[in-house]
């Protein structure tokens, strides 16, 4: 069993970190919208708590026993300690503009924690651990291969068909993936009297209702042709409410909130990845994606997990319009603390079934294990054929719904930066640039060395953009600028190392980690999923990834690959870099950036 220290990590209910995602909205707004949108937040209440410190406790042996701060159970409200309560004062209203960070307290490494990848098995103590086979694990590397595999699992899908997304797109590439579904659908109806094929679909409400043509109107006929086996539900985000709905126009309500979880599944295939279902994305923006083949305890897993965000969204009816279940507390319009209860209890309940039906499956395989083991040595080695192999690889799910007081990707994932030992090496990338200041103090404060991969201006998609949206790209240059600076100014250019990827024609999506041991030339451990590692992903957003933990050389070989066609198509960043003249920041996105930079 593994032995853990126990990780005190100081939950800032407004820590001034980052963000990570659709920056493109921020171009339409001057920075007096911006501030009232800030200052609409604090005002609705949003700003007005604190929270307890919260550990990690990956002892051997120990159950979880601070879950409930990963669920917002031990939250402090202003009643409780009134000397920490914020009063709604005028001045105060800039509270969320002028706050400093509130620095992480962390634990030194531990010397005693297990080698190789048994050592991350304390993941289990938050999440449900599923061990498989690497034979069932496949790496994907292009945008083409990862569309044309949605097609063939929605042609052959018997049972289900889950799709969780952040929208669908209305394009020619998008509407062939409809297509398959009612032609998959229609051969299902044909079938049977009773067809057994049932289709889920989860996206985002703002994001899905932009425009006239949206992904609403994409999926509306497969409602009104297969009303008993399709369904769409729409996650509205509980904070976009009352005078903030009322004033924040399309497109920039969805800096508020979203749905942003990417997982497709078709009976026991599951498609991991942070690619929505856009034509960008089935062609020309780099992304990640692995399958995990003949998998059916993570199948239900994410299907009971994507079933209990539905629950909780709008239901997208035949004639347009949306309604909650019966008996649902409506996310905007209803109570918000009831409606965010009763969600975290919905996925919560899901987390912990799981995890407890895979420990009893680990006890029933444990002890079926030590009897074959008996036979075997009393039968010889022609019992064996029957038996299934022993697991060489561990996925763990990591959900982040900061809204319903879930926090267990940041958890896992600032215990993974803090515990990361001398001489191992963090290959960490994203889209967006725009690292929480709790991520930020962990890579500058830790042994580890670290390889960041972000996107070059020439492949953010606003590259070249009319307008104050050509300054997008800038005010990510600025905050890579900034951290960058951080780094020299601790001498740590040589341990943390920045590259910018660049491809002609592409742009650029990638988000995750890879984890190198000390003394390794292949990575055991990788992270991937929907979060970016932001403000938004932190706080914002519903978040979900995996950590694939293995021990098998062949697929630490594939993760490996995949990390290094990546990083092949980049350059380091030296301080020569911001010195070129389409690197240079005007000093009015250098203002507004540090006043934006928690929306996107």
């Amino acid at each position: 069993m593994s032995c853990f220290p126990l990780l005190p990590l100081l939950v800032r209910g407004r820590s001034r970190g980052c963000s990570d995602l659709f920056c493109p909205l921020l171009c339409m707004f001057s920075t007096s919208d911006l501030v009232l949108m800030n200052l609409l937040e604090v005002w609705e209440g949003r700003s007005c708590y604190c929270e307890p410190f919260r550990c990690i406790g990956p002892a051997c042996g120990s159950s979880f026993t601070s879950l409930g701060a990963v669920c917002g159970k031990q939250r402090l409200c202003h009643t409780e300690l009134p000397h920490l309560s914020f009063h709604r004062s005028s001045w105060l209203l800039l509270a969320p503009l002028l706050t400093p960070p509130v620095p992480v307290v962390t634990a030194p490494p531990c010397s005693l924690c297990p080698e190789g990848a048994h050592r991350f098995q304390w993941i289990r103590n938050l999440v449900p651990e599923f061990g498989i086979s690497s034979s069932h694990v496949k790496v994907l590397s292009s945008p083409a291969e990862f569309y044309e595999l949605l097609k063939v699992q929605i042609k052959t899908a018997k049972q289900r068909v889950v799709m969780a997304s952040l929208y669908l797109g209305t394009g020619l590439l998008e509407q062939e993936l409809v297509d398959c579904l009612e032609e998959t659908l229609e051969k299902s109806l044909q079938a049977k009297e009773s067809p057994d094929l049932r289709v889920s679909i989860l996206l985002d409400y703002t994001r899905g209702s932009r425009g006239r043509k949206n992904s609403r109107t994409m999926l509306i006929p497969l409602l009104q042709r297969f009303p008993e086996q399709v369904r769409v539900s729409l996650f509205h985000t509980p904070n976009l409410r009352g005078l903030l709905k009322l004033l924040i126009p399309e497109r920039f309500n969805e800096t508020i909130g979203l749905q942003h979880i990417k997982v497709y599944l078709f009976d026991d295939n599951v498609i991991l990845s942070g690619a929505n279902l856009s034509d960008l994305y089935f062609t020309n923006r780099q992304d990640r994606y692995v399958l995990l083949q003949d998998s059916p305890e993570i199948a239900d897993f994410f299907t009971e997990l994507v079933d209990a965000i539905g629950d909780v969204s709008l239901q997208l009816q035949q004639d347009d319009t949306v309604q909650m279940m019966e008996g649902m507390v409506h996310p905007y319009q209803g109570d918000k603390v009831a409606y965010c209860e009763i969600a975290n209890r919905r996925v919560m309940e899901v987390i912990n079934s799981a995890r407890t039906r895979q420990e009893l499956l680990h006890a029933k395989t444990f002890h079926s294990s030590q009897q074959s083991n008996s036979v075997l040595s009393q039968q010889g080695s022609q019992a064996s054929g029957g038996l299934k192999p022993e697991p060489d690889t561990w996925i763990y799910p990591l959900i982040q719904m900061k809204p319903f007081g879930i926090q267990i990707d940041e958890m896992v994932t600032e215990t993974l930066l803090t515990e990361a030992e001398r001489d191992a090496r963090i290959y960490l990338t994203t889209g967006y640039f725009n690292l929480t200041q709790a991520y930020m103090d962990l890579i500058l404060g830790t042994r580890a060395e670290y390889r960041i991969l972000l996107a070059s201006p020439e492949v953010n998609g606003f590259f070249g953009a009319k307008g104050v949206a050509g300054a997008i790209p800038a005010a990510y240059v600025y905050i890579e600028h900034q951290f960058y600076s951080e780094v020299c100014y601790l001498h740590q250019q040589e341990r943390v190392q920045l590259q910018e990827y660049s491809r002609a024609g592409w742009t650029f999506h990638a988000k995750g980690l890879w984890l190198y041991l000390a003394g390794s030339n292949l990575p055991c451990l990788t992270l991937i999923g929907s979060p970016n590692f932001g403000y938004r992903s932190v706080h914002r957003d519903l978040e979900a990834q995996v950590a694939i933990v293995t021990e098998n050389k062949a697929l630490q070989q594939q993760l490996h690959q995949e990390q290094e066609q990546l990083y092949l198509c980049s350059g380091v960043v030296s301080s020569s870099t911001f010195e070129q003249p389409n690197r240079y920041v005007k000093l009015w996105v250098k203002l507004v950036t540090p006043l934006i930079k928690n929306f996107f």
